[in-house]
């Protein structure tokens, strides 16, 4: 069976703990980075079905992290997940490839059905992640 893994890409430690302990918790394989530029040298050797990307992040934002990563031909499930909704324009988000915005604070639940919903959608149309 194929695992299922999550890239995690967050500067607050205390989120990437969070995500990281409640998806392992659900069953998937998780990965973090606490920067962009970190998230870019974890994708040079795993590839991820599903990533979760802060917008504001320091260095490179999400927003270029995502643009790179899809520049780069992955068809993974994409989710912004930022507290900082006015800065960045949903308008943009989509433009650059990500698939939906999440505002924090999220319900843990709603991510969970994010994934859920991507790795069924993966497993159906027989599509592989980056």
């Amino acid at each position: 069976m194929k695992e299922n893994k999550i890239l995690i890409v967050d500067d607050e430690e205390s989120i990437c703990s969070l995500y990281a302990e409640a998806f392992t918790k659900k069953g998937y394989a998780v990965s973090t980075a606490a920067s962009a530029e970190d998230g870019l040298d974890i994708l040079k050797n795993e590839n991820f079905q599903v990533m979760f990307l802060d917008l504001n992040l320091p260095g490179m934002s999400g927003v270029e992290l995502c643009k790179q990563i899809r520049e780069e031909g992955s068809t993974a499930k994409i989710y912004a997940v930022t507290g900082y909704s006015s800065l960045y324009g949903v308008a943009e988000c989509k433009k650059v490839g990500f698939d939906e915005i999440f505002t924090k604070p999220v319900k843990l639940e709603v991510l969970f059905k994010a994934a859920d919903d991507a790795f069924g959608k993966k497993e159906a149309d027989g599509s592989r992640g980056r």
